[in-house]
């Protein structure tokens, strides 16, 4: 079976992601917070393109859900919470949140094509490949990007599930996947300081939210694979 990696979702083409199992990478941060979210006992997250479709569509409900969003990585106005994975606690348990942010819940809404749509990132690596592989079908690993350029946190965080599904029996189907791998494999040891050094860690340290980059530099800390209904991009946790 293949596994191939597509570097940002411009990449894609306008190709139909039918018949592929695809799981969607913005290690720093979305992805790594909504896997964050799930683990802090958040019920659903709903990922929308626009921050201002998701706060519409939270003032309609009651009870209200909790709103989360960024812009140039600080939390927008208007949101309860920004994009930090470790902003969770237990209070936010049994809720809903509804989340928009400049690159990872858009890469979403452009994979929604897809057969199966996963949320990988460092946090969750050897789940999201152990369920990306059950489906038993060619797997496609997207990195979101930042604001449409290549964001080299999103190519560690595929090839570490790359490194994962070969040992399932997948096999790279093109030279992203190969770079992807052989990336993580060379960062695997000092992901923190490599996370750093991209130029997603440059703009988050600028932002003054360091911790978050840590925090998303963890490998394999939580076993919860979030996964995206694609009619409506509502995520819950598997």
């Amino acid at each position: 079976m293949d596994v191939e990696v597509v570097l940002t979702p411009a990449y894609l083409g306008g190709q139909s992601l039918a018949g592929k199992t695809v799981v969607v990478f913005d290690v720093l941060r979305a992805t790594t917070t909504i896997t964050s979210a799930f683990a802090s006992g958040i019920r659903s997250v709903h990922a929308f393109a626009e921050l201002s479709d998701a706060k519409s569509a939270a003032e309609k409900l009651l009870p209200r859900p909790i709103l989360c969003g960024e812009v140039n990585a600080l939390p927008a106005p208007g949101v309860d919470l920004g994009n930090s994975p470790g902003q969770f606690t237990p209070q936010h348990a049994g809720r809903d949140l509804f989340m928009a942010t400049t690159n990872g819940t858009r890469a979403l809404n452009a994979a929604r094509s897809a057969s199966d749509l996963f949320v990988g990132a460092l946090v969750n690596a050897t789940a999201a490949a152990r369920t990306a592989a059950t489906a038993h079908r060619p797997v496609l690993l997207l990195g979101s990007g930042t604001n449409h350029q290549i964001a080299m946190e999103d190519v560690i965080g595929a090839g570490a599930v790359c490194q994962n599904l070969f040992q399932h029996g997948y096999f790279p189907a093109n030279d992203a996947a190969r770079m992807a791998r052989r990336l993580f494999l060379a960062a695997a040891q000092d992901l923190p300081a490599v996370l750093r050094d991209c130029q997603g860690g440059r703009n988050v340290i600028k932002a003054g939210l360091e911790p978050d980059i840590d925090f998303a530099a963890r490998l394999d800390v939580f076993d919860i694979v979030p996964v995206v209904d694609t009619r409506d991009l509502i995520i819950r946790p598997k």
